[in-house]
């Protein structure tokens, strides 16, 4: 199954998102990677890098990012993995791109590339009308 990566510079924002995530997608591997250095706000690279050993089982892993310099640490942690995974970053919203990721993922079989579509479609989704 895919994994799905969280990414956010609140350690407690990642936990949230994951937790609403795995509601949606129960069978989904959905890992949380949020906060800096001693539980301040901030990103880091090994961080996130563990988490996507953590959520891949060999099927790839989606990884899903809140802004700035999440974007630069993920690509930093993928680039350390991509001998061993497939791994990719959604251009998606946080929450909506992961409840995305996460039902395509547990929907049965799929691809990185499947969930990545998914959670992307989340970008033209509108609140009010």
């Amino acid at each position: 199954m895919v994994g799905i990566v969280v990414v956010s510079h609140s350690e407690r924002a990642a936990d949230g998102v994951a937790e609403v995530a795995t509601e949606m997608g129960g069978d989904a591997g959905i890992v949380p990677a949020g906060g800096g250095p001693d539980g301040g706000i901030g990103t880091l690279a090994p961080d996130i890098e563990a988490a996507i050993r953590e959520a891949d089982d060999g099927d790839g892993v989606v990884v899903l990012v809140d802004l700035g310099s999440a974007v630069m640490n993920a690509e930093i942690a993928i680039e350390a993995v991509e001998d061993e995974t497939d791994a990719r970053i959604a251009d998606a919203p946080l929450l909506e791109g992961a409840l995305n990721a996460a039902v395509a993922a547990a929907s049965g079989d799929t691809t990185v590339e499947t969930v990545l579509e998914k959670a992307e479609e989340a970008r033209e989704y509108r609140k009010l009308d």
